[in-house]
């Protein structure tokens, strides 16, 4: 998230000589834009589908599905928001206004910045809520109730919109709420899906083990419980595959500086980064 302010200010920079120096940019910008604007469409569509079938949804824990509905928002809100800049700002480049240029890069940016960093804490939060499924047994509908998720979510859309805007003011706080933010909320994540994995394990072996028959509902639940951690890992996995790439890109940009391969490889990893919304 961070390394894209980086990557912004270097691109800025070198845009100009980009645009005489690369042969074909017009053409590799146009179908950059296509490209964003299927998925943009599609992205809008298929999140709503998401809020509806969510809304129709009633075996969920509300908690659950609140924070699922947060992260369907947030995808929403790239296909509706940030990836028609991201097309605004590479047709300016093709058409070469460069104002329009400046500020589509500049809300670009931000509105990426917030909704990357709130899908991050979100896939965060929901592999904590499912550990504390798993740990709290029966008082887990006491602990983890719809008010108190209802705050926690406010809280991971306030927070990067307050980090991101602030790059304004001082990028280097925006900086390092990526450099450190990431890598801690990957690594609660790993550590909830490993400590889950861990523990039904043990679950299952205390299974086989007892020699009465075991609880047939009991069994179901724990039947559905994998499958909602199976889909939530599914979930996390896509999100690294997606945005991986473009920070390896980043940070290759912000040592070297944007040279024309990194320029394509920019807006190729930035669209792969769009694609995880769908």
């Amino acid at each position: 998230m961070a390394a894209q302010n980086l990557s912004r200010d270097g691109q800025q920079k070198a845009v100009g000589d980009l645009t005489e120096l690369t042969p074909g940019l017009h053409g590799h910008l146009t179908f950059i834009s296509v490209l964003n604007s299927i998925l943009s469409v599609t992205s809008f569509l298929g999140n709503s589908l998401i809020l509806i079938a969510l809304h129709k949804e009633s075996s969920l824990h509300p908690p659950s599905k609140l924070l699922l509905r947060s992260l369907a928002a947030t995808d929403l809100s790239v296909g509706l928001i940030s990836e028609p800049l991201f097309v605004t700002h590479c047709m300016s480049m093709v058409n070469e206004h460069w104002n329009m240029l400046r500020y589509a890069t500049t809300l670009g940016f931000t509105t990426a910045n917030i909704f990357c960093g709130v899908s991050v804490l979100t896939m965060t939060a929901i592999s904590v809520d499912r550990l504390l499924a798993l740990l709290l047994g029966l008082r887990y509908r006491q602990v983890v109730t719809l008010k108190r998720t209802y705050v926690i979510v406010i809280t991971l859309w306030v927070l990067p919109a307050l980090l991101s805007t602030m790059s304004f003011w001082n990028p280097f706080i925006t900086f390092l709420y990526g450099v450190i933010g990431i890598p801690l909320c990957l690594t609660i994540s790993i550590f909830s899906y490993t400590k889950i994995f861990f523990s039904l394990r043990h679950h299952q072996n205390q299974l086989q083990d007892n020699v009465q028959q075991p609880n047939q509902t009991n069994q179901l639940n724990i039947a559905r419980y994998k499958k909602a951690v199976s889909t939530a890992i599914w979930l996390q996995l896509t999100l690294v595959a997606c945005y991986l790439p473009f920070n390896i890109v980043a940070v290759l940009t912000s040592y070297i500086g944007l040279t024309s391969s990194l320029f394509y490889a920019w807006n190729y990893t930035s669209t792969l980064v769009y694609l995880n919304s769908l």
